[in-house]
């Protein structure tokens, strides 16, 4: 490995330490050569869902219906089967569990209570399309993947990975992994983190800052009195994601602040 993949490789190895040791996700592996990678791995999904008490038929009428939600093809664009994904994840699926029987509802996420979700980390997960495309790490919350990060070293530009995950989305890439992703982020050490969602601009891609009230960070050192995390080797990048992707802010954020406007999906800016 050249020097500038080991760079990349220590700074995706302490961001994902630090989804494992301080967020509390749990790892899947690291995926590169693993076959049949997904946006919704089966097997975890169902695994969640029995935990929930619902039955192997119930299980099978709810992976269906997110199957059919997700799969893009004819005139169904990625921006379509990414609100229907959406829809199932917000308001949950409604089945019938047997003909004459009324519909219930199954829910793929615990908004109420985030602890009782499945919070896990892939590293490289290949993903075949058009051309194979690999991105650095996945969020994956009860086996569906709701977000997607690309890290650089400190001396390549965010915009790079940025640009990685717009590529990404192309239809001659991986576009229907995009169909349940909710956050799209880039990231490296010295300009932190940037965010957006499927099909955002490069230009509209935000920093997330945290703030308390009537203060205001004077230097990045700071930035350790706005949360727990204040080891010395936390990164400015480690506290971002700290603040975004931690169990019950990300939930909130899928749950309360992304809208599907027009052709156009969107998500808040921080206050």
């Amino acid at each position: 490995m050249s020097n500038v993949g080991e760079k990349e490789a220590k700074t995706q190895k302490r961001v994902v330490e630090f989804f494992l040791n301080t967020l509390g996700y749990t790892y899947l592996g690291y995926w590169k050569h693993r076959d049949g990678n997904s946006n919704v791995e089966e097997e975890q999904l169902t695994t969640w869902l029995k935990r929930q008490g619902h039955s192997d038929k119930i299980i099978r009428k709810v992976l269906h219906a997110v199957g059919k939600a997700r799969a893009l093809g004819g005139s169904k664009t990625l921006y379509d089967a990414n609100r229907e994904v959406y829809g199932l994840l917000r308001y949950g699926v409604k089945v019938k569990p047997a003909a004459g029987q009324q519909n219930v509802t199954v829910w793929l996420i615990d908004w109420k209570m985030p602890e009782n979700n499945d919070f896990a980390v892939a590293e490289e997960v290949t993903v075949a399309g058009e051309h194979t495309k690999r991105p650095d790490v996945v969020l994956y919350v009860n086996g569906i993947a709701l977000g997607v990060l690309e890290l650089k070293r400190s001396t390549v530009s965010v915009t790079e990975g940025i640009r990685q995950n717009l590529d990404s989305q192309k239809k001659e890439f991986i576009r229907p992994f995009y169909a349940t992703v909710q956050l799209v982020m880039a990231g490296n050490d010295t300009e932190g983190l940037r965010y957006g969602v499927i099909e955002t601009p490069e230009k509209y891609y935000l920093e997330w800052k945290e703030q308390a009230p009537g203060w205001t960070p004077r230097s990045p050192g700071d930035l350790k009195y706005l949360s727990p995390w204040d080891d010395s080797s936390t990164t400015r990048l480690d506290y971002q994601f700290g603040w975004m992707c931690r169990k019950d802010r990300l939930l909130q954020i899928v749950h309360d602040f992304v809208v599907f406007d027009a052709g156009r999906k969107k998500t808040c800016r921080h206050n």
